[in-house]
């Protein structure tokens, strides 16, 4: 496994808890009358329940800003509002944070997490390309794993999907799922996030098991994973990065739920 991944977690399999940041400023949900102040009390709730519930790890991540602009497209108030939320939520928490601009806007995640301390961030398309509802992406780990190197962030990890939930993947459909997760080690990723096809969808055992026998480096469930298959997935995983079962109602326009998130956590505790 890799060495900086193991380091940066208490746990051998950690557990990440997601913090969708509401819709920042610019974005057509954006909500005027409660403004930044809004924006950052949700952020830091959740930020204090993820830690006091015994997660492992934090992200946090730009939700809300729908419909998603692609990584040229990004504004430097996403840049900036995400920056200043970041910084105080490394301040209300000792855990491990990493951080995803959507839609794969992995430079500027970079940028942000070298700022902010972040120790890692979520790339959505390191490697190939896909048809997003946002349009054409590509692969970022060219430009990213240079940028990374410039600017002296080579302690910020990169854990990068395959096979991107949300997308159409035509373009590489002629590749089977396992070489695509080896591509994500290839272009020098930490870790490799497999997912559903869709937010709160978990992908198959049989799937995950199949990856990770072609990857050395951690291969994380980033979608779907829950209390009730827990027992089928998580032998066949390095850890997690966990949104929707950690709401109420498993709708991610609601809080974090402790109870949720400690059950979750407790659950997982059992299987290893």
């Amino acid at each position: 496994m890799n060495s900086q991944f193991s380091t940066v977690f208490n746990h051998k399999k950690p557990i990440i808890g997601m913090v969708h940041v509401k819709a920042l400023p610019g974005t057509p949900l954006y909500d005027r009358t409660g403004g930044m102040q809004h924006i950052i009390d949700a952020a830091l709730r959740d930020v204090e329940i993820l830690d006091a519930a015994g997660i492992d790890g934090i992200q946090l991540e730009n939700q809300w800003d729908r419909p998603f602009m692609r990584e040229a497209e990004l504004g430097p108030e996403t840049v900036s509002c995400l920056t200043y939320i970041v910084a105080l939520a490394q301040r209300a928490t000792k855990l491990p944070m990493g951080m995803q601009v959507h839609i794969n806007g992995c430079v500027q995640a970079m940028a942000i997490a070298k700022a902010t301390g972040c120790r890692w961030i979520r790339a959505f398309e390191l490697a190939n390309a896909y048809i997003s509802n946002s349009g054409y992406i590509e692969a970022a780990g060219p430009r990213l794993m240079r940028y990374r190197r410039e600017i002296d962030a080579e302690d910020v990890m990169v854990f990068g999907d395959f096979h991107v939930k949300h997308g159409s993947h035509a373009l590489t459909a002629d590749r089977a799922l396992a070489d695509q997760a080896h591509d994500i080690q290839e272009f020098l990723a930490e870790a490799a996030i497999i997912t559903g096809v869709a937010t709160g969808s978990a992908p198959d055992a049989a799937t995950c098991e199949a990856v990770r026998s072609h990857l050395s480096i951690p291969l994380l469930i980033g979608s779907g994973l829950s209390v009730k298959n827990l027992g089928q997935l998580w032998p066949a995983a390095d850890g997690a990065i966990v949104g929707s079962s950690f709401k109420k109602e498993g709708d991610l326009a609601n809080p974090i739920d402790r109870e949720l998130v400690m059950q979750f956590i407790e659950k997982a505790r059992e299987l290893e």
